[in-house]
């Protein structure tokens, strides 16, 4: 039941020490603010370093040679390793029952690529069918490279979404047109778009992919590859094949065992791996500096009540003498504990939340490595309960102190 005469007094204690009532709320106000927005500020660190990933299968291991650095079996130091598709042939027959996939790469030196008065620069890189389980792109128009395309080193092309938009344009139709590369006219049979942000991304649709094999007669380098991706099964772990695998290349080529120069790996689930384990940690870091700075907002507001009850002890002490029920005074402490935890909380929540959302609209989806910063508001709000109930419990042994007061006792207090 409402008691208008209890909000009244409770209302008057606190315009008589607004400074004491305000500073005392702030702490509470602070608190909640900085768990919500930290909340939403790692959150949206984290989106955009995770962006850079995108639809890439994080379960990749990315291979390459450089010149060997000790020398071997009769062979000098400082020799170019140059991958070929035995190779691949290899690691398919020897790993076959751990690799999924396996895309080998080759760049092509194109130089300007035009279509009729348009032209520009591009980078030009033979691919296989692999290659769209574990990069991050999608084929928005038309298709991929199949199997058909390597076999009989077809002239077609799958080309980046920014290169639609410089040489043809949004309307104008793609597919089955042609573009001329180093003097060859090739049919664009697709239209990619990586699932990346920022620069990765426009980085990505600036490229043009043909068939492994008509890259390969294109810069006379039959059966030569430049690097290979690789992605593992469910059950197996690319640290496990990323030792063997290299032993493997280095007896092929008759590199030192210990030479790890010659053949270079990147283990992208290891990387993915530290990445969330970073942000755990940043996760739970906020939540110690948030949850510290709620206790310090509550700690002040159980201070504050119990001064308050040492300054109304007098005053406590007449109403029991006049009949009030411990459970008045009780109410009558905790009410205004509560509403002060609640009405600052309730703030807090507000303004953290409000910023958070300003933020997103700001940078939205095109931060690198920062993007759509985001709250999940039930947390929020959790936090503001669980805060209200924590007030509770601060302003709880105050209002027993001051339902224990001894009303003869309270009234010689000076």
């Amino acid at each position: 039941m409402f008691d208008y005469d209890k909000w009244q007094e409770i209302f008057g204690t606190i315009k008589k020490h607004k400074t004491r009532t305000f500073l005392t709320a702030l702490g509470v106000f602070w608190g909640i603010f900085m768990l919500v927005f930290l909340m939403g500020s790692g959150k949206g660190l984290e989106n955009g370093v995770m962006t850079n990933f995108g639809d890439r299968a994080t379960n990749a291991l990315y291979v390459w040679t450089q010149n060997t650095s000790m020398p071997y079996a009769g062979l000098q130091s400082g020799r170019r390793v140059r991958l070929t598709e035995r190779d691949i042939e290899a690691i398919r027959s020897n790993f076959a029952d751990k690799i999924e996939y396996i895309a080998p790469r080759t760049y092509v030196s194109s130089g300007e690529i035009s279509r009729n008065d348009k032209s520009g620069s591009f980078d030009v890189r033979g691919e296989s069918p692999d290659f769209i389980h574990i990069e991050p792109f999608k084929i928005i128009e038309g298709r991929f490279i199949n199997p058909l395309d390597m076999r009989n080193r077809r002239k077609v092309i799958v080309i980046g979404k920014y290169v639609r938009d410089l040489l043809f344009g949004e309307e104008e139709a793609v597919i089955g047109q042609y573009l001329r590369i180093t003097g060859i006219e090739y049919k664009v049979v697709g239209i990619a778009q990586s699932s990346r942000g920022g620069q990765d991304q426009a980085d990505d649709e600036k490229t043009i992919m043909m068939p492994m094999t008509t890259a390969q007669q294109v810069t006379n380098s039959i059966g030569k590859i430049g690097w290979f991706i690789c992605t593992m099964k469910p059950e197996v772990s690319v640290s496990a094949v990323e030792g063997p695998l290299k032993t493997l290349l280095r007896s092929r080529h008759k590199i030192h065992p210990e030479d790890d120069q010659g053949i270079r790996s990147f283990n992208l689930e290891k990387e993915f791996g530290e990445v969330q384990g970073l942000f755990f940690g940043i996760r739970f870091l906020v939540w110690v500096v948030g949850i510290g700075s709620l206790l310090a907002g509550i700690i002040g507001v159980g201070n504050i009540m119990l001064i308050i009850v040492k300054e109304r002890t007098k005053e406590i002490g007449i109403r029991k003498a006049m009949g009030a029920t411990p459970g008045s005074i009780v109410s009558m402490i905790l009410l205004e504990s509560v509403f002060i935890t609640t009405v600052a909380g309730y703030f807090g929540l507000l303004l953290s939340t409000g910023i958070i959302v300003l933020l997103n609209k700001a940078v939205g989806e095109g931060g690198e490595f920062f993007a759509n910063p985001e709250i999940d508001l039930s947390v929020g709000i959790l936090s503001v309960v669980i805060l209200i109930i924590a007030g509770a419990l601060t302003g709880l042994l105050p209002a027993m102190q001051a339902a224990n007061v001894n009303p003869v006792v309270a009234l010689k207090d000076e």
